[in-house]
């Protein structure tokens, strides 16, 4: 009688010899789905170490009986790899949790997987799932595991692994049935960002750091612009690392954190004033705990510096702007494609909900944030800050600002393996005003700090 399925091959001994590992999955999700279905939800829904303990040894069980070898592998390590298959997070586990370095995984289908790297370098990587349903399985996994369901009815979802782990993700009908699932897994590394490492990386000058330093520590508001893996997150850390340990820090983030701000001595005793916040998303519109309510909140926290992780919303472009009018020193990122245009792209947010005159809401935006910085990942993938401006005011439909500083790009050069590398310098473009120069002698810089900024123009 000829073997004419895989569970003739799998209960025929003298053919394990021959299997492959997706054929040993197959067989031992069936043989668990049919005798041991409520031991793998367990293991895989509630994540107790008694169900995943039971699974495991289940698992091994099952293996020695049918006799499943694998070159390369010892049955505890088959037994690993088949458990984070059927109810862990398969090889995105390693990924997500292993490799340092790893910024991004995005699955772009079920055979199609590719990370980025902190230094921006994309890569494909050899992992991938065996079929589009085990892409979904281990993905609603996922988001199981943050509370997050996704379906035929919600089919596009974005949940928070952790406290510095954010997907989102899109399935059928959003996309194609052979693909499966698309899927971008944000890993946020939290690190200390240093001046030294931003100089090396040739990201600024250091004048330009120390400009920038100066606004946060005599109150002056600063709007970091850029595109997704610009480095504006990095800048902001840094800014906000540089607060006095006696001033009092709250940063509000959407869903996960990636400052980590708190100063500790040798002894662990905390040094600095530092409240970390987080938004969390509810299934009632009305309860939701978004960046414009945590920022009501933190108004009456009394603090003397405020960092936004970015502005998204109507709501809080405006009630962030109004913040920095009011006396508070506010840090914040927004998605822009130049100093000049990121006020305009503040007031259209704000547009979306307020009826005010544009004149008007940009008038507030440029009083709200005196120093715009523009960051970009060059064709190199290097990080820089491209320029900084100071915007001095809105009138008759203009936008009166100053070039401060500038990164001037010269030439892009290939070598010989097709790798590119961008040449270019900093540049001084032109002093402070002489009305930023009074607002920080006002808050309290010396002449001695101050004349770093005021010298001769390159």
């Amino acid at each position: 009688m000829p073997m004419n399925n895989l569970n003739d091959i799998f209960f025929t001994p003298a053919s394990t010899q021959g299997l492959t590992y997706e054929q040993v999955l197959e067989d031992v999700q069936r043989y668990f789905a049919e005798k041991h279905a409520s031991t793998i939800a367990g293991a895989s829904e509630s994540d107790t170490e008694k169900a995943a303990a039971v699974l495991k040894e289940l698992m091994v069980q099952y293996l020695v009986k049918r006799k499943y070898a694998l070159e390369g592998l010892t049955i505890e390590d088959l037994c690993a790899r088949l458990y984070e298959d059927m109810a862990g997070y398969s090889f995105l586990k390693k990924w997500i949790y292993n490799k340092p370095g790893v910024e991004e995984v995005n699955i772009n289908a079920f055979n199609d997987i590719e990370v980025i790297m902190n230094s921006g370098r994309s890569i494909k990587i050899p992992d991938k799932f065996a079929s589009p349903q085990q892409a979904i399985d281990v993905v609603r996994r996922m988001l199981n595991a943050c509370g997050m369901v996704i379906d035929d009815t919600m089919p596009s979802v974005i949940g928070f692994l952790d406290k510095n782990i954010r997907i989102s993700v899109d399935k059928t009908p959003v996309v194609d049935p052979e693909v499966g699932i698309n899927a971008s897994i944000r890993i946020v590394n939290q690190q200390t960002v240093s001046e030294q490492k931003l100089l090396d990386s040739g990201s600024a000058t250091a004048e330009m750091l120390h400009f920038l330093k100066a606004c946060i520590r005599y109150g002056v508001s600063v709007c970091i612009a850029g595109s997704t893996g610009s480095g504006k997150t990095t800048i902001m850390a840094w800014l906000l690392s540089n607060v006095p340990n006696n001033r009092r820090l709250i940063t509000i983030e959407e869903g996960s954190r990636e400052f980590d701000l708190v100063k500790r001595d040798e002894d662990g005793n905390i040094l600095n004033s530092v409240v970390h916040l987080l938004t969390r998303p509810h299934e009632n519109p009305s309860m939701n705990i978004n960046q414009d309510f945590l920022l009501e909140r933190v108004l009456r926290k009394h603090p003397d510096v405020i960092g936004i992780g970015e502005m998204r919303s109507a709501a809080e472009s405006l009630s962030a702007a109004e913040s920095s009018r009011t006396g508070h020193t506010v840090c914040t990122t927004i998605h822009s494609n130049s100093c000049v245009s990121t006020y305009r792209r503040m007031m259209t947010l704000a547009k979306r909900k307020y009826s005010m005159d544009d004149s008007v809401l940009m008038q507030i935006m440029v009083e709200a944030y005196p120093i715009v910085v523009f960051t970009k990942q060059l064709e190199d993938r290097s990080r820089r800050i491209m320029e900084i401006i100071e915007g001095e005011d809105f009138v008759n439909g203009k936008l009166s600002c100053r070039s401060l500083y500038k990164y001037e790009v010269v030439d892009n050069l290939m070598n010989d393996k097709n790798q590119i590398r961008v040449v270019g310098h900093h540049r001084k473009m032109a002093s402070i005003s002489d009305t930023l120069k009074k607002r920080l002698l006002d808050n309290g810089i010396s002449h001695k700090e101050l004349s770093e900024f005021t010298g001769e123009v390159s």
